[in-house]
């Protein structure tokens, strides 16, 4: 049996704990806030999982992989947390022969739909759609919630609210009240803005969200329709259906900007840029509910996402976006294993 220590109760911590503490592995969770914590960087309503990646098989199998785990996630949890509705990513004809090719060659099922299926969706000129069958909406703030109750109830694990993280170092943990923790492995899965925690370079952005209200003659039709990805003018907006409670949810690379921290101050008129994208067809009969910035880290290099091993008991991940919360399990598996090692 091993000790690991979770920096972070978001959704990388929380699901690295899971599973260590199903493989018998003590944990504890330290979070600077309540867990959940409702301004994690993990908190939201919903995100995407999409399991096709055009022109990369092994990504999709990858992302199929990522599915099945978030399924037997909702298993052990019983509670609904991934709605199967698919995602329509916009195309050219070109494009759209590459995605079938690659969903052939990972055996997951995709097929062509036409703009006229969406009608409430503005497609750019030029595309139309391809359907992935198998990705869908993770309910958010419904996985932390079950997934912090689960660990609650675990005699293996302990969760710690309300206790900052002040370093990190080789099977430590130092908080700010100076206590100290040991462990055989640390995690820091932390928000974005902590990345000095773990030491690590990261380039910081800003993206800008909208939840909306679809108009009443229209919300039947939003709960079983899919995530639409690669519209807007610059075919870098996507948006997210409502559904079992949540709202419909708008962004675009359009307001996505580079920041030096979280805590910056940031006057541009985003939210109105974004709902100047062309998203959705009578968008004015839109009601807009909510405005919220999110941040997330990536790595300076190849922009991707993060997953660093610190010192020889460490490893960091900071919070990247909808992509970490839809590889979560992944990384949590990755984690695991080193946990194995530690123990071999």
């Amino acid at each position: 049996m091993a000790a690991v220590a979770v920096v972070g109760a978001g959704v990388t911590g929380l699901v690295t704990a899971i599973g260590c503490a199903r493989a018998g592995h003590r944990v504890t969770v330290f979070d600077r806030g309540p867990i959940p914590n409702p301004a994690s960087a993990s908190s939201d309503q919903h995100r995407a999982l999409r399991v096709l990646r055009p022109g990369d098989a092994d990504g999709t199998r990858r992302m199929a992989e990522a599915r099945r785990r978030w399924l037997e996630l909702e298993s052990l949890l019983r509670k609904e947390i991934f709605r199967p509705v698919g995602v329509v990513t916009a195309g050219t004809l070109g494009e759209i022969e590459q995605a079938l090719d690659t969903a052939g060659e990972a055996g997951l099922p995709a097929v062509v739909v036409s703009p006229e299926a969406l009608p409430p969706v503005v497609f750019p000129a030029g595309t139309g759609g391809v359907l992935d069958r198998d990705a869908g909406v993770l309910l958010a703030e419904r996985f932390l919630r079950a997934a912090a109750d689960w660990l609650t109830a675990h005699p293996l694990t302990e969760l710690k609210p309300h206790r900052a993280v002040d370093g990190v170092g080789d099977h430590r943990v130092t908080l700010a009240d100076g206590t100290t923790a040991e462990a055989d492995l640390v995690l820091v899965a932390a928000g974005p803005g902590s990345t000095e925690l773990a030491g690590q370079p990261v380039t910081l952005y800003r993206q800008t969200m909208i939840y909306l209200r679809p108009p009443g003659n229209l919300a039947g039709w939003w709960e079983s329709a899919p995530g639409v990805g690669r519209i807007g003018g610059g075919r870098t907006a996507w948006l997210l259906p409502p559904g079992c409670g949540t709202l419909l949810k708008i962004s675009s690379d359009a307001v996505c900007r580079e920041v030096e921290s979280t805590r910056d101050l940031d006057g541009e008129p985003w939210a109105d840029r974004l709902l100047a994208e062309p998203i959705l067809a009578g968008a004015a009969d839109y009601a807009v509910v909510a405005v919220r910035d999110c941040h997330y880290a990536a790595d300076p290099v190849d922009g991707g996402p993060v997953l660093t091993r610190i010192h020889p008991s460490v490893w960091s991940r900071p919070a990247c976006g909808g992509s970490g919360f839809g590889t979560a399990p992944l990384v949590a598996e990755e984690i695991l294993g080193a946990v194995r090692k530690v123990r071999a």
